[in-house]
């Protein structure tokens, strides 16, 4: 009994190639995985419609053009663009009828997908994107493709791996300053975040950074958070506590000396933000390592 179909078909608008594969019952719980893979190549004019799927859609294009409707916009597409999308939100692709396209895509989920496309639309990413290396896309691909058709006994988690580096990818696509509206760009960001860095161990409030670098507080509060993926306060505290975890580990320094050291207060405060942060208070995570 096996868990995946490989289909070749010939129909009236398309030559495809693809696997329907079905995930074993922990990857669905435990890893993304893959639902469908393939490749097309239109042999005339087509549309696909689809809406409400629990999946999660990236394509590109290899040869041709066409476009995409998606969340009230239409996007055309040429050789070279990838397009991610939620499938729960309805969403249109067609080919040109004087260019017909070739495309390559995969279906795919896991537990974290719906986090994870939210974090990639909260830093600017879009539908569509044309990035400067097209072939490790490709690659990519290829070795989920390769992997959905094995036989090999942990490929669920291989394919959770390859999944991972693409999501690494896009992600990577997903921050864009230039669209920023009023020129605040990644670069000036930088002497924040070393500001931070160094001064970790300091009360830092919001109002007087700001009034530091004459940056607007709320503008400054959204932007930190688009470009790191957190808000200034959750990064100062991540430094704080891999400090203190640094300090617990290869020192002998007191807990309440190291809690204040770190900028983390007192020791009831220090414990309490350590253990909620690490699962273990101070104490235990010293003695665990």
């Amino acid at each position: 009994m096996t868990n995946r179909q490989m289909f070749y078909t010939t129909e009236s608008s398309v030559s495809s190639n693809r696997i329907l594969y079905t995930p074993s019952i922990f990857a669905k719980s435990s890893c993304f995985y893959v639902q469908e893979i393939g490749s097309l190549v239109a042999r005339k004019a087509h549309k696909s419609v689809r809406n409400n799927l629990d999946s999660y859609l990236f394509f590109f294009v290899k040869s041709g053009s066409g476009s995409l409707i998606y969340r009230g916009r239409t996007y055309c597409l040429f050789p070279g663009d990838m397009v991610f999308l939620d499938c729960r939100q309805m969403y249109v692709h067609e080919t040109d009828e004087k260019n017909l396209w070739e495309l390559s895509w995969i279906h795919f989920d896991g537990e974290a997908m719906p986090a994870i496309y939210e974090k990639y639309v909260s830093r600017g990413g879009s539908p569509v994107f044309h990035p400067n290396e097209t072939e490790k896309y490709r690659r990519l691909h290829e070795e989920l493709f390769a992997l959905a058709s094995s036989d090999d006994h942990i490929r669920d988690m291989r394919i959770n791996a390859k999944l991972s580096e693409l999501l690494v990818y896009l992600m990577e696509e997903s921050w864009n300053p230039e669209m920023m509206d009023d020129g605040l760009k990644r670069n000036k960001l930088f002497p924040i975040k070393e500001y931070l860095e160094e001064n970790y161990a300091k009360p830092i409030v919001l109002d007087e950074l700001s009034e530091h670098f004459g940056i607007s507080k709320f503008y400054l509060t959204r932007v930190f958070k688009e470009q790191y993926g957190q808000s200034i306060n959750q990064y100062l505290l991540q430094i704080r506590i891999t400090k203190a975890k640094n300090m617990l580990r290869f020192t002998e320094e007191k807990i309440e000396t190291i809690g204040r050291v770190c900028g983390l207060g007192e020791p009831n405060y220090f414990s309490r933000t350590f253990k909620k942060m690490e699962g273990i208070s101070p104490l235990e995570y010293r003695k665990k390592w």
